[in-house]
């Protein structure tokens, strides 16, 4: 199991606590990613949002990509996996820039293609916002011309939305024969999109026994597609306490409505209309994202860690965890979780 953690761009995870101590600003990742980097975590997850989606659309958020750059400068071995969505950038011009960080970060850049669900900061940011169909179209396209110009000397194209003639984009990226491509969306256009394109594919939380048929299913499309083998990352919000009841008091802690929600439940209703969920999303799981909890990565370190190995039987090879306050709970789960489960691996 590798184990990656959600940078926290938007100052924290919960929508319910206003104030986490963990403020959005370039001091606080940089310092919380390298410390990450010492104590044994593998990979940071950076979100791309322009409107902060937690704490309340007027709040700060921190830009995916002029972090990642500046990240990658200042860190050495952790794996910089940035969120990018394709009607936010212009493919060609992306591939240029995404080359250039990974260059820059001696071949640490993978990508995380979202194609978007909101509509309203597309609409604020003056940019098309595609049904939902349309967006994974409109994806195959934008990754096509990205790996044309990461993987060929010189690349045309002509689709429906992007043309290039005869296109260079040099220095190409250090990984080969290109940095890894995650995704992530239960529908059938996302599932037939990634399979078929992607090396990775990420899921919200879930029990164990829900994620094994996913990953099984997406195995058997890409056997179909004649694709390698891929790789299966999941979301989840981790709570380790010396004792089950300090864990569970914790949890009740940030899961708590207050009377009026907070502003970072204002979108839930888009959100929903903006995505095609397997399964029903109660509004009090919006007080963590991604549906963290339902793995249920809360107890002692001897709880997680057995839960832990449940998920890797079932062919799960990447965690991507939420906590908070996020450099204390960081260095908790690293000594008590991360560093003996590599000692026994």
């Amino acid at each position: 199991m590798r184990f990656g953690y959600w940078m926290p761009v938007f100052g924290g995870w919960l929508r319910n606590i206003e104030d986490e101590g963990m403020e959005a600003s370039w001091d606080y990742v940089r310092r919380l990613t390298q410390r990450s980097e010492q104590t044994g975590w593998d990979l940071s997850l950076i979100a791309e949002l322009n409107l902060n989606d937690i704490k309340g659309v007027e709040e700060p958020a921190l830009d995916a990509w002029s972090t990642a750059a500046a990240l990658a400068a200042i860190t050495e071995t952790i794996e910089l996996m940035v969120a990018v969505r394709p009607n936010f950038h212009q493919p060609a011009l992306f591939a240029k820039q995404a080359a250039n960080i990974d260059n820059i970060s001696g071949g640490r850049l993978a990508l995380n293609v979202v194609s978007s669900w909101w509509a309203d900061e597309a609409t604020q940011y003056g940019l098309q916002f595609d049904q939902h169909d349309d967006r994974y179209a409109r994806t195959r396209e934008w990754l096509d011309v990205v790996d044309g110009l990461w993987t060929q000397k010189r690349f045309t194209y002509e689709g429906q939305r992007y043309k290039l003639d005869n296109a260079i984009c040099e220095p190409k990226p250090v990984s080969s024969p290109r940095p890894t491509i995650y995704a992530g969306g239960e529908s059938e256009a996302a599932k037939t999109m990634i399979a078929e394109q992607c090396d990775a594919y990420v899921m919200h939380g879930d029990p164990a026994g829900a994620v094994a048929p996913k990953i099984a299913d997406m195995n058997a499309r890409r056997e179909k597609a004649g694709k390698g083998p891929m790789h299966y990352g999941m979301a989840a919000y981790v709570i380790v306490r010396d004792s089950e009841a300090e864990a569970k008091k914790e949890l009740a802690r940030i899961t708590a409505l207050p009377p009026k929600p907070p502003k970072g439940f204002d979108n839930f209703d888009q959100w929903l209309s903006g995505t095609e969920l397997e399964r029903e999303l109660k509004l009090q799981e919006y007080s963590v994202s991604n549906r963290g909890l339902r793995p249920n990565f809360v107890g002692t370190p001897e709880q997680v860690r057995e839960r832990i190995e449940e998920y890797e039987a079932a062919g799960l090879d990447l965690l991507l965890l939420q906590c908070s306050p996020q450099a204390e709970e960081m260095d908790r789960f690293a000594a008590q979780v991360i560093q003996p489960m590599k000692q026994t691996a």
